[in-house]
């Protein structure tokens, strides 16, 4: 399978979606099952990421800052690595995403701040060759959210990630920098059920060469 995922030029896969899609679990297993190096997001190490679930307007900027220059270290050092064991890059987030949380939660002089800190690391950040979206209902993100029981996250409302579920949808529509395949999550469960984690595997092994949405079967 790895294979076949070098042969049509996949060598960085990036793993999407909102707050609970369950991102992370997923480039875990494929890590697993394909023997691909797997980089995450450093959301524990970020010390103001606490704080804004709990009252975001004043640590919004510290918090968005944080995770860019995080994000920019990690995928320029993944990058430079030169490792004979992996033909596979597989992260649980792309770079450019971070400016849907910052274009949702930063005021209007913060955005341009960050704007400008953004743009001068861009040109040095690797791009994916094919990236998954994990789609999810609020009610399901929620429903997971709460099955994992993170403290910081418990304040997180249906209201906010509905609005953070339409920027991610018109986001990953309009990605320009690589094929896009989104999977509809609500009604599959790739974590305790073999069947469902082999759809989800199939689809990305095929390799959509444009954006392509799929909804796999429940049974």
């Amino acid at each position: 399978m790895l294979t076949t995922l070098a042969e049509k030029g996949v060598h960085f896969l990036a793993i999407e979606g909102v707050i609970g899609a369950g991102k992370t679990t997923l480039a875990r297993m494929i890590a697993e099952r394909w023997n691909a190096l797997c980089i995450e997001e450093n959301y524990q190490e970020n010390p103001f990421l606490e704080k804004f679930y709990e009252n975001p307007e004043p640590y919004a900027f510290q918090t968005q800052l944080f995770f860019l220059m995080d994000r920019h270290k990690q995928l320029q050092n993944s990058a430079l690595q030169s490792d004979l064991f992996h033909d596979l890059l597989v992260s649980d987030y792309t770079y450019d995403k971070d400016q849907i949380f910052a274009a949702q939660n930063l005021s209007d002089s913060e955005y341009a701040m960050y704007e400008q800190v953004a743009k001068s690391l861009d040109k040095d950040v690797p791009r994916p060759d094919l990236v998954v979206y994990l789609q999810a209902s609020v009610p399901t993100l929620l429903s997971r959210i709460k099955a994992r029981g993170r403290a910081m996250e418990k304040a997180i409302e249906g209201n906010y990630l509905k609005d953070l579920q339409e920027r991610y949808d018109h986001h990953f529509w309009h990605y320009a920098s690589a094929p896009v395949l989104i999977i509809n999550t609500d009604n599959i469960d790739f974590v305790h059920n073999e069947a469902h984690l082999q759809m989800v595997l199939d689809a990305i092994a095929a390799c959509p060469k444009q954006t392509t949405y799929f909804v796999p079967e429940s049974n």
